[in-house]
């Protein structure tokens, strides 16, 4: 299709609503592209044009998105009749039994589902590698990572398969692979969005869902779209007084914001990430904000236990239901290396250790509004990554040498768990290019429930230094 390249989400469902396009035109580009990024990047996990074709012809609906392909991740979201692995062998073959609330919201939203993208087992790196499915590979330079746990979608997007793809964030995982791959990544706050069922919510309430996406605009108008409270949902996020879409489009007002560069686990930005947090500073300073720098006091020992403590938890409750399922004990054939050791913490840790971990977010969350309020800050600015995207292989969940493995885990995006353990919402946005041209984002964090402030200083940005026509070295059409 010609020029489907200059459109996002938004710019493509215009094409359809004015019927300059066809929702099937669109959908057979998609498929096109998706096998071409395939075979290049592994970055998806199934394919369902079938299905695609069958909700077009039920039709799309009048939607913000009517017509628009897209693409769900393989982990937590579940389309009634189509698989749902969550890059595990343990699972492979794994159909849904039902729609997640998410899924009917996309749908009703207009968004024709064609495939499901790549994760690593169960989300638990953030490389998006796996036993079951190889490695996914980033479209601006093959050799490294896309990310994770959301790779698959962020290598899908910046090869140009589609403008948008639905991504999952329990530590990151949303935003990490925007930044390896030069797309927007926004984590919303907690209770924003849906996540069930089967489950609404995950590692205790770490994990939300939201997008990838290239343009500002895009991720706003599927908040707009996605947002509120579903059924069984314990907590729900404040209701907001504009949409998210009117706020990307109008600038903040003058903002003071700080520029968080030592992590809680005590990483600092090297030289690549601090010359992208330097042109990001004279950025915000031209626009007439104003920069601190400043960074809150985390105790990062105890937060980062805590994510451990809650994550083997969570694996070990997993295993005990597949156990339950196939009616034996997993092993080293159903799980891999770093998911079986979550599995044994999990298994052995006594159970205050939980409470232990709910107490070092609450302390955490305490110590981060206090800062913001004690400093008048609006907003805290941090590279999403310490470093440019590591080669594929570093991060896997079979790695060679454990320790070797954690140290390059813990300090490779050390600021992002931090928002989903205090439920805040930090958008990672791609302001900043290596100079070998690889991608590198810089990431803001906002008090909980002000995501529209954030899209709207992510949409002034967007405005003052874009990044459309950045093209990765593969790229598909």
């Amino acid at each position: 299709m010609q020029d489907y390249d200059k459109h996002d989400a938004i710019g493509l469902a215009d094409l359809v609503r004015n019927r300059e396009v066809s929702a099937t035109e669109l959908l057979d580009e998609a498929l096109a592209r998706a096998d071409q990024a395939q075979a290049e990047l592994n970055c998806f996990s199934a394919l369902f044009p079938d299905a695609a074709r069958k909700q077009i012809e039920d039709g799309v609906g009048e939607g913000p998105f009517a017509g628009v392909p897209f693409a769900t991740k393989d982990l937590g979201v579940h389309i009634e009749g189509l698989p749902i692995t969550s890059g595990s062998r343990a699972f492979k073959g794994t159909i849904a039994k039902t729609d997640s609330e998410i899924v009917r919201r996309y749908r009703k939203a207009g968004l024709v589902l064609f495939g499901q993208t790549t994760s690593p087992e169960f989300g638990l790196t953030t490389s998006t590698e796996s036993a079951l499915y190889g490695q996914t590979r980033n479209p601006w330079n093959l050799t490294r990572t896309s990310g994770g746990s959301s790779g698959g979608a962020s290598a899908t997007v910046a090869s140009g398969v589609i403008p948008m793809a639905q991504a999952s964030d329990g530590g990151g995982s949303i935003r990490i692979p925007a930044a390896c791959t030069g797309l927007v990544g926004m984590k919303p706050s907690r209770g924003r969005i849906p996540l069930g069922p089967p489950k609404s919510e995950s590692w205790n309430g770490l994990s939300t869902v939201h997008c990838v996406s290239r343009s500002v605009r895009d991720s706003a108008s599927l908040m707009d779209a996605t947002h509120g409270r579903e059924p069984g949902s314990r907590y729900t996020a404040a209701p907001t007084v504009t949409s998210f879409y009117a706020a990307s489009q109008r600038a903040p007002r003058r903002l003071k914001v700080a520029m968080w560069t030592t992590a809680p686990n005590g990483t600092r930005p090297d030289a690549d990430a601090q010359a992208g947090l330097d042109a990001t500073v004279t950025l915000l300073t031209s626009l007439g904000h104003v920069v601190e720098d400043a960074g809150p006091n985390i105790d990062g020992e105890a937060i980062g236990k805590g994510m451990v403590m809650v994550i083997s938890a969570a694996m070990a409750n997993i295993a005990a239901e597949r156990e339950a399922t196939l009616g034996r004990a997993i092993g080293e054939d159903d799980f891999e290396p770093v998911s079986l050791r979550y599995i044994e913490m999990g298994r052995k840790i006594p159970i205050v250790e939980l409470a232990a971990a709910d107490e070092a977010f609450m302390r955490a969350s305490y110590e981060w509004d206090g800062f913001l309020s004690e400093g008048g800050y609006d907003l805290v600015l941090m590279p999403t990554l310490s470093r440019a995207p590591v080669e594929l292989g570093v991060l896997g969940l079979n790695p060679d040498d454990i320790d070797a493995y954690n140290h390059a885990v813990s300090t490779f995006a050390p600021w992002c768990g931090l928002f989903n353990m205090i439920g805040c919402p930090a958008i990672s946005l791609p302001l900043h290019w290596t100079p070998d041209g690889l991608p590198l984002g810089m990431m803001f964090a906002a008090p909980h429930g002000d995501e529209a402030l954030l899209y709207s200083l992510a949409g002034e940005l967007e405005r003052a230094a874009p990044w459309a026509h950045r093209r990765a070295g593969f790229y598909t059409g």
